[in-house]
């Protein structure tokens, strides 16, 4: 199963049915550093386990992690990992999910599943969109700095050909034109007479086509997704689709080269190279605004203070570190934190914790690199009120 969507981390958000069991751990895409990985797997199993047996009341341990056994003993499954792999099993439920970048080893039992390390890869600060488009076709892509994937896309044509039907002009029904452009890297053909003439309908062609690319992409994804969206295209179609294009989410920058030069990963590179200045902008937009809160007494970074906003609905934006746990529990009646080890089944983590009150009462989660962290208790809030 690929990486989460923000419905599939809400579902298990939702799931109230304890014990839950969260497993993480790095994996290997390559031999032999891949052998490690099942008797990792294994070794976590052990854990789970362990920490099932300490429960009150009567839970089947072998049934609830079955599905996870099953795995250990599939060959084919451990021949084919991504860089980390996280499992949720709990009464009436198991899944797991490939994870794009490298996650510590963790095993959590509790009244919830552990989701923390996925609000990170699933949060919009560092989503993006990016639009492949030469004059005769377009391709959506949707990924973060970490890893990119395409967008299979059924609601509007993404062809010149099947964008215009029988619509277009008589140079590009008939005509031989250079399909990439110049610099493109396709095939090409020859102008014949009349080239100018030519030309000028040709470029009616491309503007029409861009305006049925522009305005499917602004409605199917970019309304829907509120992601910021980077252009990878020549230079010479820049201006003419940013002029059809009229999109919010549409950035400034954009990448000037033909999208035929880059493969997925470069392409990808390429994309945050243009996005990260725009990421740390907005966490340093973040950084001064809980400055200021915490001035006037609206926002805090300690942790019980924290957890008492959360809890009466005031926290607005949350920021928490990536990778930082702190073990314990919030009491919902008194809403102080109680501290103890993850191997107990009471314990979970006090940041994960916080962040699902806070999206529970619509507030805002932004999970944090350790390095950009503002602060060093590993959370810090700014409250509405």
């Amino acid at each position: 199963m690929p990486s989460p969507t923000r419905a599939q981390l809400d579902a298990l958000r939702a799931h109230g049915e304890a014990p839950c069991v969260s497993l993480y751990q790095p994996t290997h895409r390559t031999f032999p550093d891949s052998q490690q990985d099942p008797i990792r797997f294994r070794n976590l199993l052990r854990e789970a386990e362990a920490s099932l047996a300490t429960l009150d009341g009567d839970v089947d341990r072998d049934a609830l992690l079955a599905p996870m056994r099953a795995l250990l003993d599939d060959p084919e499954f451990w021949r084919r990992r991504t860089e980390g792999l996280a499992c949720f099993a709990a009464p009436g439920r198991f899944e797991y999910h490939e994870l794009v970048r490298p996650t510590p080893e963790r095993v959590v039992v509790a009244d919830s599943f552990h989701v923390k390390p996925l609000h990170r890869i699933v949060q919009s600060a560092e989503r993006f969109q990016v639009l492949a488009l030469d004059r005769e076709s377009a391709r959506l892509f949707e990924g973060d700095r970490d890893a990119l994937h395409e967008v299979t896309i059924t609601a509007f044509p993404t062809t010149l050909v099947d964008a215009l039907g029988d619509q277009r002009t008589e140079a590009h029904v008939y005509g031989s034109v250079p399909v990439g452009g110049a610099g493109g890297m396709q095939g090409r053909g020859s102008v014949g007479h009349g080239q100018g003439q030519r030309k000028d309908e040709i470029d009616v062609d491309i503007e029409r086509f861009f305006r049925v690319i522009a305005r499917g992409v602004l409605e199917t994804y970019s309304r829907p997704t509120g992601l910021p969206l980077v252009l990878c295209a020549l230079a010479e179609y820049h201006a003419p689709f940013r002029d059809a294009m009229h999109n919010p989410q549409l950035l400034a920058d954009g990448i000037a080269h033909h999208p035929s030069a880059y493969d997925v990963d470069a392409l990808r590179a390429a994309a945050w190279a243009v996005l990260e200045p725009h990421f740390v902008a907005r966490l340093a937009a973040h950084v001064e605004r809980l400055g200021t809160a915490r001035a006037h007494e609206r926002g805090s970074d300690d942790p019980d203070a924290v957890a008492l906003a959360a809890l009466g609905g005031r926290v607005e934006l949350l920021l928490v570190e990536a990778e930082r746990v702190v073990p314990g529990r919030i009491d919902r009646e008194t809403g102080r934190i109680v501290t103890g080890e993850l191997a107990d089944p009471r314990i979970d983590d006090v940041l994960d914790d916080l962040a699902e009150l806070t999206l529970d009462m619509g507030g805002e989660v932004v999970v944090v690199p350790a390095a950009r962290m503002p602060v060093t208790s590993g959370v810090a809030a700014i409250y509405r009120f």
